[in-house]
């Protein structure tokens, strides 16, 4: 009986805000494995993780593949620390790379790990202290950082994924702006959509899939399902070469960040949760555009943002009113406030009290407190100071979702259209 062992790779924070990118590294990697007679075995992974973690790389995504373990196992070893070494931006002062080995079956502490590089926060020491634990190889470089994603990249489980094609510039092009034939892309949107998504932001005439930074990557396609990928390249029409494109499985787009509070007092700072509470106060704007407003339970209350660049769902923001119940999805950034990723208006208060209206046809103003209401009309006067109840239309709807522009997305935030 021949038992098939494999060597899976992990790699993270190669990039900077100024270029690089971790899968291109890693495409260039696979390349140069291939040429070596030196597969790999199944789609490599891009995996996201916390989007609020305090040291986060720009896409804040390690990537991982695996090898079969065998005599080239050193050579593939080699090969990678090599490229690892000759492409990170080691310039950057917060670009620390990290490479991990691991031959062994992925066991449930290592996932468990993984989950909690999503949900939470993770120093190097404990990355490295839980990697030596279970067996992994690590390289540090400059501060190492990168080996808390690479473990994580290598151990994470995936329920939930997608895909994502991902086609890279020629470095002369680094830098400039792409030449990306726009129409194709929104022919290349309405032909493939919804096993494609996440191309195109109408409502903000933006094209998602070309990147705003000057890393190689020209741009990427994001899908359900693998085979739909090459029919949507062959659609997407563009004038500067493409030096290479790879097709990775992750986990954006699946809500994986997300953890279920059963209350507000459950959530902490730096964590992303779905949590149910009510409206407390009249969403408003302060500072640049940002809207604001406070929910609440029996265990607390939270300030809730939508900001500036979400644009058009802080209109539907501020349609919520006191007394609504709505189940909340994001994260509790570095101000405390829940960073609203998407939103479902659970039971929507429909009620509003208004003075009565008097036998004249008159809607009566308050005679004073404690005094009923009067009508300036007729001059009729109730002693009673009730208010009436009055039904009211409402522009959002119970049970529908609402969620921020495709232009204002995070990776991991599933959208409607794979709900």
């Amino acid at each position: 009986m021949v038992i098939i062992s494999y060597l899976y790779i992990g790699i993270d924070d190669t990039d900077s805000p100024d270029g690089m990118c971790t899968t291109y590294l890693a495409c260039h990697i696979i390349r140069r494995l291939k040429e070596n007679s030196i597969d790999i075995v199944g789609y490599p992974r891009l995996i996201r993780l916390n989007p609020f973690a305090r040291f986060k790389t720009r896409g804040n995504g390690g990537v991982s593949f695996k090898i079969f373990n065998d005599d080239k196992a050193d050579l593939a070893k080699k090969i990678i620390l090599d490229e690892v070494s000759a492409l990170s931006m080691f310039d950057c002062d917060n670009t620390n790379p990290g490479v991990v080995f691991y031959d062994g079956e992925i066991t449930e502490e290592m996932e468990d790990y993984a989950f909690r590089a999503i949900y939470s926060f993770i120093t190097i020491e404990e990355a490295e202290k839980f990697a030596k634990s279970a067996g992994c190889e690590i390289h540090k470089f400059k501060k190492g950082r990168g080996i808390i994603g690479s473990v994580a990249a290598i151990s994470m489980p995936l329920d939930d994924y997608t895909y994502e094609l991902l086609a890279y510039r020629i470095p002369d092009n680094y830098g400039t702006k792409r030449r990306i034939d726009y129409e194709s892309v929104i022919k290349m949107d309405k032909e493939t959509f919804p096993d494609t998504f996440e191309n195109v932001d109408y409502s903000e005439n933006y094209i998602a899939i070309e990147p705003k930074t000057p890393c190689p990557v020209l741009y990427g396609i994001r899908a359900n399902d693998d085979s739909i990928l090459t029919k949507a390249q062959d659609i997407v029409k563009v004038s500067e070469p493409i030096e290479d494109y790879c097709i990775f499985l992750t986990n954006q787009h699946t809500d994986m960040h997300i953890q279920k509070a059963d209350n507000i007092s459950q959530m902490k700072q730096f964590g992303c949760y779905e949590v149910t509470a009510t409206v407390k106060d009249k969403p408003h704007v302060i500072g640049g555009g940002h809207m604001f407003f406070k929910v609440y339970d029996e265990t607390g209350e939270i300030e809730c943002g939508a900001y500036e660049p979400t644009k058009d769902f802080r209109e539907i923001v501020s349609h919520l009113r006191p007394g609504d119940v709505i189940r909340l999805f994001g994260g509790i950034g570095e101000q405390n406030t829940f960073n609203i990723e998407k939103f479902q208006a659970v039971k929507l208060n429909d009620v509003e009290y208004r003075n009565p209206i008097c036998e004249c046809g008159k809607r009566m103003s308050s005679a004073g407190k404690d005094k009923g209401f009067k009508c300036k009309k007729c001059g009729k006067r109730i002693k009673s100071s009730q208010k009436v109840s009055i039904k009211i239309e409402r522009f959002l709807n119970n049970g529908q979702f609402y969620e921020t522009p495709v232009s204002a997305r995070r990776h991991l935030s599933k959208p409607l259209c794979r709900m």
